[in-house]
C-alpha cells in the first residue's frame, strides 16, 4: 500500500485527493477528496498573464491543502497544473509560489498528458463493466476540453481551447445569452471539434465519458438531486435530451435563476451554461445518445501515476 496525494489546478478549480493506493488488486481507497473554485485563469484568455488576486486565492487553497498532506502523512505528492498556467507568460511565478508552500513543483503538463490522465482516472473501473469499448472520454475543463479515444489504452488524445471559463469570457456570457452570443459560442465549438477529429476519431466509440464539473452539475440537474451527491452522480447516465434541455434551460436563466438550482456550486453559476453548451455541441458531433459521467478524473489518473 502506498499514501498518496493529489493536486489538480485547473483554469476554474484546485481539487487535491489523498488515497491509499494497492497496486495488487487495483484499487484505491479514499482519505479525502475536496475541491475550491479559485478561477486562477481569470482574465488569461484576454491578458496572457495569471491575475495577482487569481495566484493569491490559488496560493491560499494550496496552503489550505498542505495541512491536509502532512496530517494525512502522504508518503508521495503530485501536483498537476493545467490549461490556465500553460498559457500564462508569467507562469513561473505560479511554479515558485506552489514549490515554497508544497515543496513540489507544480508540473505544468501539455495537452496530451492531461488527457492520458483523465482517461486512466475515469475509465479503471469501467474494464469489465457494462459500458462497451472503446470510450470516447471528454473532459470539459475551464480551459480547455480534452478528447480521449481508447480501450486498455490511450489510442488517440487532442486537447483543444475551449473550456467554460474561457469561453464565458471570450463571450461577455453573464446574464440570459443573446441568439448572437449563442451563435458565436457554437462557432468556436464547431471549430475546436473540427481540430480535434483531426486526431481523434469522435464518432468510433461505443460509450462516451464525461468528466469535470460541467458534466457532473449536469448529471445532477437530470437527476433532480436536492443536493450535491457524487455517490449518485457517479456513473450516472443521462441522455442527449436531457443534455439539451438543460442546456437550453442554463441559457436562457438569469444569475440568480442558475445560482439557486440546488446542485449548483457558487463558483460555477457564470460559466455553467457556456460548458453545458461545450458537452451539448459535443453529443450532437458523436451522435452519443446518451454520456456516462464519471467522478473519477484526472485526479485519480495523477494518483495513480504514484503508484
Amino acid at each position: 500500500m502506498t499514501r498518496v496525494a493529489a493536486v489538480d489546478c485547473g483554469t476554474n478549480s484546485i481539487r487535491l485527493l489523498v488515497a491509499d493506493l494497492h497496486p495488487e488488486t487495483g484499487t484505491l481507497e479514499e482519505l479525502d477528496r475536496r475541491m475550491e473554485i479559485v478561477r486562477l485563469g481569470q482574465g488569461v484568455d484576454r491578458t496572457g498573464r495569471l491575475a495577482p488576486e487569481a495566484l493569491e486565492r490559488t496560493f491560499a487553497a494550496c496552503r489550505g491543502h498542505a495541512e491536509l498532506i502532512r496530517a494525512h502523512a502522504a508518503e508521495r505528492v503530485r501536483f498537476v497544473a493545467t490549461s490556465a498556467s500553460r498559457d500564462a507568460e508569467n507562469r513561473d511565478e505560479f511554479v515558485r509560489g506552489v514549490l515554497d508552500i508544497l515543496g513540489v513543483e507544480p508540473e505544468v503538463i501539455t495537452g496530451g498528458e492531461e488527457a492520458q490522465l483523465s482517461f486512466t482516472g475515469a475509465t479503471r473501473e469501467l474494464t469489465g463493466s457494462p459500458h462497451p469499448q472503446p470510450y470516447l472520454v471528454v473532459d470539459i475543463g475551464g480551459g480547455s476540453t480534452e478528447f480521449v479515444v481508447g480501450d486498455d489504452r490511450v489510442r488517440a488524445s487532442r486537447s483543444v481551447d475551449i473550456g467554460c471559463v474561457r469561453l464565458t469570457e471570450r463571450h461577455g456570457l453573464r446574464g440570459p445569452a443573446t441568439s448572437e452570443q449563442v451563435a458565436a459560442m457554437r462557432a468556436d465549438i464547431d471549430a475546436a471539434l473540427g481540430q480535434a477529429a483531426e486526431a481523434v476519431p469522435l464518432g468510433e466509440a461505443r460509450t462516451l465519458v464525461g468528466l469535470a464539473g460541467t458534466v457532473t452539475t449536469v448529471a445532477g440537474i437530470a437527476l433532480e438531486l436536492d443536493a450535491y451527491d457524487s455517490t449518485a452522480i457517479h456513473h450516472s447516465r443521462v441522455t442527449r435530451g436531457e443534455v439539451d434541455a438543460i442546456a437550453e434551460r442554463l441559457l436562457t436563466a438569469t444569475h440568480d435563476e442558475r445560482a439557486a438550482i440546488p446542485v449548483m456550486h457558487p463558483g460555477r453559476v457564470d460559466v455553467i451554461a457556456a460548458g453545458a453548451l461545450v458537452l451539448r455541441s459535443v453529443m450532437e458531433r458523436t451522435g452519443a445518445e446518451e454520456v456516462v459521467v464519471s467522478e473519477h478524473d484526472i485526479l485519480d489518473g495523477i494518483a495513480w501515476s504514484l503508484a
